[in-house]
């Protein structure tokens, strides 16, 4: 399989998730962001584990488990402290550096040289999603800018630390010990902090449908297999594309319309993915 066709199949991962906001505001019971980080990994995690027929070995049980946090539990409540404490805007382009943390740690913890082009691309991709969706009414909250860059270090770490301990398994199994890893360590957490979901009416359903199989079991299969064959470095950029799917759903959906600035930080974000997948 060509290169091309590796990033343009890894490049889908961030933008399928760029629909995680809409199907949660409009399909998913609201405030219970917990039981619903449980419904969307482990119930694709155990369904790849089946497809895949391959329990992990025992020595590879502590890794998963940092990775399960890392990729999962810790950067799904951290973004869900920054949704609640900050404007979409601000935690989007606070999450944007990722990109950036990924680049500084994959030097440190691969021996992946920095270039001028790469740290060029992840200040210009941040740049971009400000134009993309920060809007000029933004407001700081200490706590959510906080929990803003822990999921991006926290996200970061786990693309760098999937790329470095990659098992002599094939993507779709180790993203099932990933899901599986990470849905166990939230569960405890959202059964303690949450009360019990409601009878889920047929919306409930399609979105945890939508979000478990395309959110998570396709799109994570797709992200880690490409950062086996392209490299964390490579694939971080397509993480830009996540809030621009957002922006353009809700103009296709909601009837939102974008201005000059937004349509400038698209074209931005556009050609930061493509210089960023073209990285050796």
């Amino acid at each position: 399989m060509s290169r091309t066709t590796d990033a343009l199949l890894t490049a889908s991962a961030p933008a399928i998730w760029g629909s995680t906001y809409i199907v949660t505001t409009g399909l998913l019971p609201q405030g219970y962001p917990l039981s619903a980080a449980v419904l969307r990994a482990l119930p694709a995690g155990l369904l790849l584990i089946a497809l895949s027929r391959q329990l992990p070995p025992r020595d590879w049980l502590g890794r998963l488990a940092v990775l399960g946090t890392l990729n999962f539990a810790l950067f799904w409540a951290a973004l869900f402290v920054a949704a609640y404490r900050l404007p979409g805007g601000v935690a989007a382009t606070l999450g944007a550096v990722q990109p950036l943390f990924v680049l500084l740690m994959a030097r440190v913890l691969l021996g992946t040289p920095l270039s001028a082009r790469g740290i060029g691309v992840a200040l210009a991709g941040i740049v971009g999603v400000a134009l993309l969706v920060l809007g000029p009414r933004a407001t700081l909250d200490p706590v959510g800018v906080a929990a803003a860059l822990i999921g991006a270090l926290s996200m970061a770490l786990g693309v760098v630390l999937t790329g470095k301990w990659r098992p002599a398994v094939p993507a779709l199994t180790f993203t099932a010990w990933q899901l599986t890893a990470g849905g166990l360590i939230v569960l405890p957490v959202a059964l303690i902090a949450e009360p019990p979901l409601p009878v889920p009416s047929l919306a409930n359903i399609a979105g945890f449908l939508w979000l478990g199989l395309a959110g998570s079991a396709l799109s994570y299969f797709l992200w880690f297999r490409g950062i086996a064959r392209l490299g964390p470095a490579t694939v971080t950029s397509f993480g830009f594309l996540s809030p621009l799917t957002a922006v353009l759903l809700g103009a296709l959906i909601l009837g939102e319309r974008l201005s000059a600035v937004q349509t400038l930080g698209a074209a931005i974000v556009l050609l930061c993915a493509w210089l960023g997948g073209r990285a050796r």
